[in-house]
């Protein structure tokens, strides 16, 4: 038995390959692993949830206020 490890291209539901030489011409028996998962979806940002809205007067960044008088 000879292990070949080879990329290949899929074209139109046809396998093309490039073999080393070594491979004798005629009918073979192989073994084909497709190893790729699913590509994930491409990051879209404009699907990314946006709060746009101008904020009252009632929110207060100052360090005091967020961490009181320590400070922390």
């Amino acid at each position: 038995m000879l292990t070949v490890r080879t990329r290949v291209k899929v074209v139109d539901g046809r396998l093309e390959a490039t073999l080393p030489s070594s491979v004798p011409a005629g009918d073979h028996e192989a073994v084909i692993v497709i190893d790729a998962a699913e590509p994930a979806p491409k990051f879209d940002i404009s699907k990314f949830p946006v709060d746009d809205r101008p904020w009252d007067d009632s929110i207060s960044l100052r360090r005091e206020d967020l961490y009181g008088d320590d400070g922390r």
